[in-house]
């Protein structure tokens, strides 16, 4: 049977609030997993082999990491890889989000034991908004103190994209009275996206952009940014040996420049209800 990576997961946060759910999956050998558009239910293979990679995202690792869920993981077998969103502590952005410092712990832990190239720190999304009708902010407040702690602990790629203005956060934020999502121009996006490379390359730390065709191509011509690779099948299996597919995976943003090759997503958006609250999320109604 041909070797996958299971992508756990980007519809909901499964190592903040679901690892007792997964760990039961691990031990019945499956996931059933139900697509969000038809409904149909797939069953997916969760033993060792077929499954090569567990790639595990995450704006909250303090559980997996208390519950010693890694450990037990890579006992079994399977090869694990971490998606960690760590952007700037902000109580209106993200109400329930732990604060800024024992996510840096956390990071700094996967680091020392997984190794860093098998953490990728994604600042995701970045937003710009109005407070009480002042002038347009983003939420890069805290962007030189991660990317100092991310630095030491050997990161060298960050992951980024502007936010998506779907009506369904429109929704969500026209009852606050004092705060507003901003959609700007391409030329000023661009000009955040160009801020954080050289704030970032002044500490070793590539930038990649996430589902960002347009906003690529509208960077100038001296700029390192690049299309990223969320699910990078080629490195983990320059991390982990192996033979995974490296085909793009079409299932997801592929025309807005989505570089992830073939994984298995295992998330619910109905059935595990991401518990962060976050204001620009699109999983949550």
């Amino acid at each position: 049977m041909k070797k996958i990576v299971l992508s756990a997961s980007r519809r909901t946060d499964i190592p903040a609030f679901y690892m007792p759910w997964f760990m039961e999956g691990i031990a019945r050998g499956e996931f059933e997993v139900v697509n969000p558009h038809n409904r149909k239910v797939t069953r997916v293979p969760a033993t060792t082999p077929p499954v090569h990679t567990i790639v595990f995202w995450s704006k909250n690792f303090g559980p997996f990491i208390d519950g010693g869920f890694g450990p037990r993981l890579q006992k079994m077998g399977y090869h694990l890889f971490f998606q960690f969103t760590i952007t700037s502590e902000d109580r209106v952005l993200e109400p329930r989000v732990p604060p800024l410092a024992p996510r840096i712990e956390q990071l700094r832990h996967l680091c020392g034991t997984y190794g860093p190239r098998a953490v990728n720190w994604r600042f995701d999304p970045v937003c710009l908004f109005r407070r009480n009708g002042a002038q347009i902010r983003d939420n890069l407040g805290d962007l030189t103190r991660i990317a100092a702690a991310a630095a030491a602990a050997g990161i060298r790629r960050c992951t980024a994209s502007v936010m998506d203005h779907y009506p369904k956060i429109g929704r969500r934020t026209s009852s606050l009275a004092d705060f507003a999502f901003v959609e700007v121009a391409l030329e000023e996006q661009a000009g955040v996206l160009l801020r954080m490379e050289a704030l970032l390359a002044a500490r070793g730390i590539r930038l990649f952009a996430c589902c960002e065709k347009e906003l690529l191509a509208a960077l100038p011509a001296g700029s390192t940014v690049q299309a990223g690779a969320c699910i990078p099948n080629g490195l983990l299996m320059e991390l982990f040996g192996g033979e995974l597919s490296l085909r793009r995976d079409t299932g997801q943003r592929v025309r807005a420049g989505c570089e992830c090759r073939v994984a298995v997503d295992i998330g619910s958006y109905h059935l595990h209800p991401c518990g962060h609250g976050c204001l620009y999320c699109y999983a949550n109604r």
